[in-house]
């Protein structure tokens, strides 16, 4: 049987205060990897900073704004001077913006495109010269069903951030692949996250898996687990790619 090890890698989680993000960085932690945790909340990465140190692993906590390229760019300098390297990053953090088009304005729009997508063009630009350098890296990139075809629960400028991430992921992938990178998508379904579970009433989720092959909401841990795989030596001759977990819900 083949074991995953991430032992001795560094690697990132952008958006790990909580739900998809948390739980993809016990996950990388549970398997060996010092995980940096990067969310614009302070209260909530220290929570998960902490439960991973007494129970799961090794991390730390850094707040940096994703929106920011500079704020990231330090972020990456730090942990590069003290660990000498990054090996994984997982670009996960996101908001959702649910509206209706006519609702949807130019601050509305900007905001949202600039934590889904300019979000995951910072953070990877910000880990191009280490990785380079170093000869290998894995990206992997938290797109979402939306990313696909639409979404049910955000609005146009969250539909449009999900399928610019499949571009980018794409596009970065082919420039980095002889520098031994890869870079991945995943595209989450519907998840039972505390945000997703708070627009919808019962009826609506049992609504809502009534139409979903497997019969159940995703669990967080469905995405992390995929993940650990793309993050892993398991995955060396995927790149460019993308994941759908969603339960069936959606084939392509």
């Amino acid at each position: 049987m083949t074991e995953i090890s991430l032992k001795n890698k560094i690697a990132i989680v952008t958006g790990a205060g909580s739900g998809i993000g948390k739980s993809i960085a016990i996950t990388l932690a549970s398997n060996g990897a010092k995980v940096i945790l990067n969310d614009i909340n302070l209260i909530s990465v220290n929570e998960t900073c902490k439960t991973i140190n007494s129970k799961h692993g090794t991390a730390e906590s850094m707040v940096s704004d994703v929106g920011n390229y500079n704020d990231i760019l330090e972020m990456v300098e730090k942990i590069v001077k003290k660990h000498g390297r990054v090996d994984i990053l997982v670009n996960n953090a996101g908001i959702l913006g649910r509206y209706e088009i006519e609702d949807v304005d130019e601050k509305k729009w900007d905001e949202l495109m600039n934590i889904n997508l300019k979000g995951v063009f910072n953070c990877c630009k910000a880990v191009l010269e280490p990785m380079r350098k170093q000869k290998s890296g894995k990206i992997i990139n938290i797109s979402s069903s939306a990313g696909r075809t639409t979404s049910t629960f955000g609005g146009v400028h969250y539909t449009t951030a999900k399928t610019g991430v499949l571009g980018l992921t794409r596009h970065w992938a082919r420039e980095v692949a002889k520098d031994g990178v890869n870079v991945n998508a995943i595209c989450p379904g519907e998840i039972a996250t505390p945000m997703i579970l708070s627009i919808q009433t019962q009826d609506q989720i049992d609504e809502t898996i009534r139409n979903i092959p497997l019969k159940r909401l995703g669990k967080p841990e469905d995405i992390a687990n995929t993940v650990l795989f793309l993050a892993s030596d398991l995955s060396d001759y995927i790149t460019g790619a993308t994941i759908d977990v969603n339960g069936g819900s959606l084939m392509l």
